[in-house]
């Protein structure tokens, strides 16, 4: 680490940045920017919205009395600065590593993280709630949610926007915009503004005029508008001043002086503040300034030149086959349009937004409207494919139910990052899908083996007639290459892969590969299912009758899950097997590396062999497995 943070060194709690003059906390924006670069450079993880918000993170401890003042930091992705503001900095070198830093905001890490976030756009709506909290148990806490300008594009921040209007509560909202840029004069103009407007001269003036006029029939009207109409002149804050804020901005928000002046003077404010602040992604590293995208989550990387350890594996990730699926099948189809919430680069949608760029179609960080919009477009006879996490779809859940599988519309759902994720941890951990989509009417429900079998299962998904859904992990799979076709499998029909004695495993998905090798190592018959819904009720009745014990192998939670569906036919049908269920536990599994994951929660080769040999003393009736879901390696 750099011998040059000769006060970052010094810092251990935002209570030491209170004793620092200004010249020490502009040399500490420094530091803290070159610590971050170092650090992140060696770990991987979120650095360009980080850069930009180190100013903005000292100015906040400096001027709130964090942790009694509370700073609630939508998802985290800009909150590396504040982790090593906080007491964290010697641990950085542990981010996203198994027993390290979360790579996000965890309550259960430190008093400062007083609401964990991993996805976007909840900020307002708790600091809100512990705003009001403060009102009603009488605290003089302060309460800031700061948020970014693409988090805002989510109508849950807007519906807390709205619910603070009606609220009497002291609550100050930052957002952190950093995609537009302003140059010297219109930063300097603005700066000068946004002090001017929340100093006490025309806090004093706003406050007595309204009393001064409160008597006169139709005064207080007119200088409510006089008052909207000026400030419209000059700034955007038009919108948020009708949701019931006063608005402050912009203020550039690497103008550290500039901040510390505004927030000073904010502190003093009753009420609910809105300050808009205008920063740079990837501020102070030229590589992520020039491409704030590219180093918006890094693997580590070379300080110097920027450039990322890439992967040394010989295949394509699913993600990778998805996208070449994508822009063959739209090449095929024009009616197909590919939809987004905000991850075009995440879910493989880059080439097809330039091949197709009239049929592409981000939505923004708008879980619900995307499924929403896309049941509108197979109204009319297009053939949406939506294009998400698996943990972002849980956010959009009734939409799926209402308004896409309730009507039997012709949506296709191409879900990545299913199953565990490594060093995003549980907030980003797609095990619980499979769960929750197999439920639901009119759902065809895939996982693919492989890669070939996952460009195979989009087409049977597309060319269904009605909701359809293929979940594939994050990453590479075995390395099955896949052809050009755009063949579809036959709907609900697995296949035995290695014929065997005694035992038969049936694999779902991701887990077929350690379930072949188990397989070869106890010679255990083991099938790769496909599909979760419909399930080939043939396939596993006649594995009940060939075999003493039945293996079910997913990698998500064993509630409800592919196995759940496994258990319910050998009950339907009175089979009398031994059934070992393996999935994952009833815990939310922390982040790390991910085949340590899978060998945690039993699911790797090892795992399936262990649970097999042990299934001989703890024989358990698939009465019992259907109530109890039993996980033998646990």
């Amino acid at each position: 680490m750099p011998h040059r943070l000769h006060i970052l060194k010094q810092i251990h709690s935002p209570a030491d940045l209170r004793h620092l003059d200004e010249t020490q906390l502009l040399q500490l924006a420094d530091e803290v920017r070159e610590f971050l670069l170092e650090s992140v450079s060696a770990t991987g993880g979120h650095l360009a919205a980080g850069l930009g918000t180190v100013e903005l993170t000292i100015a906040l401890h400096t001027i709130f009395n964090t942790p009694h003042d509370r700073l609630v930091w939508d998802i985290g992705h800009q909150a590396y600065p504040h982790k090593i503001l906080t007491g964290r900095r010697e641990s950085m070198h542990s981010l996203r590593q198994r027993g390290g830093l979360s790579g996000f905001l965890s309550r259960d890490e430190s008093e400062y993280d007083v609401f964990g976030a991993g996805h976007s756009s909840t900020s307002i709506s708790a600091a809100l709630g512990m705003a009001v909290a403060a009102r009603q148990t009488g605290s003089d806490r302060k309460t800031v949610a700061i948020i970014g300008d693409g988090a805002m594009t989510a109508g849950m921040a807007f519906e807390a926007l709205n619910n603070a209007g009606d609220e009497d509560c002291d609550l100050l909202v930052i957002l952190n915009d950093n995609e537009m840029s302003i140059s010297p004069n219109r930063g300097a103009l603005h700066n000068h503004l946004s002090r001017l407007l929340s100093g006490s001269m025309y806090t004093g003036i706003r406050q007595g005029s309204k009393l001064a006029l409160n008597r006169l029939p139709g005064a207080q009207d007119f200088l409510r508008r006089w008052e909207e109409h000026t400030k419209g002149m000059i700034m955007p804050g038009t919108l948020f001043e009708e949701l019931g804020f006063n608005y402050i901005g912009p203020v550039d928000g690497h103008d550290l002086p500039a901040l510390l002046g505004t927030l000073r003077n904010m502190y003093k404010l009753p009420g609910r503040n809105f300050l808009h602040v205008v920063t740079r992604k990837g501020m102070g590293y030229d590589p992520a300034e020039q491409d704030p995208c590219v180093y918006h989550g890094v693997t580590p990387f070379d300080r110097a030149t920027g450039k990322q350890r890439k992967s040394t594996a010989s295949s394509k990730t699913y993600t990778q086959v998805f996208s070449d699926w994508l822009c063959d099948m739209a090449q095929a189809d024009e009616r197909l349009t590919g939809i987004t919430p905000a991850m075009c680069e995440g879910s493989g949608m880059v080439a097809f937004a330039k091949q197709f760029a009239d049929r592409y179609f981000d939505v923004g960080i708008a879980e619900q409207h995307a499924l929403t919009f896309a049941a509108g477009m197979a109204c009319e006879g297009l053939k949406p494919v939506v294009a998400i996490y698996s943990t972002f779809l849980q956010r959009a859940y009734d939409q799926l139910i209402h308004d896409v599988a309730l009507q039997n519309l012709d949506v296709t759902f191409a879900i990545d990052r299913a199953g565990l994720v490594g060093a995003d941890g549980a907030t980003h951990a797609g095990v619980f899908d499979l769960s929750f989509l197999r439920c639901v009417p009119n759902m065809l429900l895939m996982a693919p083996a492989d890669e070939q079998e996952c460009r195979q299962m989009l087409t049977t998904a597309y060319r269904h007639a009605g909701p359809a859904a293929v979940r594939y992990p994050r990453g590479t799979g075995p390395g099955v290459a896949p052809d050009d076709s755009l063949d579809a499998l036959p709907v609900g029909q697995a296949g035995v892969s290695r014929e065997g004695n005694r035992v038969a495993i049936l694999a779902f998905g991701s887990c077929h590969a350690a379930a072949l090798t188990a397989g070869k190592a106890v010679d255990a018959t083991v099938v790769n299912m496909r599909f979760i819904k419909p399930l080939d009720v043939d396939t596993v009745m006649a594995m009940a009758a060939g075999h003493d014990i039945l293996v079910t192998v997913e990698e998500n939670v064993l509630q409800g899950g592919a196995g759940s569906a496994v258990n319910e036919v050998l009950l339907a049908h009175n089979a009398q097997n031994r059934v070992i269920n393996l999935g994952i536990p009833d815990a939310f599994i922390g982040h790390g590396d991910h085949a340590q994951q899978l060998a945690d929660c039993g699911l790797d080769a090892d795992g399936i062999v262990a649970a097999i040999e042990a299934s001989a003393a703890r024989a358990i009736p698939v009465s019992q497995a259907h109530l109890h879901e039993t996980q033998l390696n646990a």
